[in-house]
């Protein structure tokens, strides 16, 4: 089987490639992190914070759900019905938020 005179150049090229040296690699990963990642990252954040500031943060409505809230069991911390990281606002009791302010 005969190669042609394209695909012998295109397998040279690609040989050679394979078998040259890595330098630049670090540089390349230092300029790709400075050009995209901070940017990205920085937009990100910007949006993030912007969406924070349009959310209008309300309480939302109770719902009793029986599968829902099931305490089989008390916590083994506080008063046994509070989750560890609860949250009056955020976080309803099976009996329904705490507090109705906020």
């Amino acid at each position: 089987m005969r190669l042609s005179t394209a695909a012998l150049a295109a397998r040279r090229a690609f040989a050679a490639a394979s078998h040259s040296g890595h330098e630049g690699g670090a540089r390349t990963w230092k300029i790709l992190t400075i050009v995209l990642a901070f940017p990205g990252v920085s937009v990100c954040m910007a949006n993030a914070y912007v969406k924070g500031q349009e959310h209008p943060h309300e309480q939302p409505d109770f719902v009793a759900y029986s599968h829902l809230r099931i305490r089989t069991k008390k916590f083994p911390w506080g008063d046994g019905n509070h989750s560890l990281f609860h949250n009056a606002h955020t976080n309803a009791l099976p009996e329904g938020y705490e507090s109705s302010h906020h």
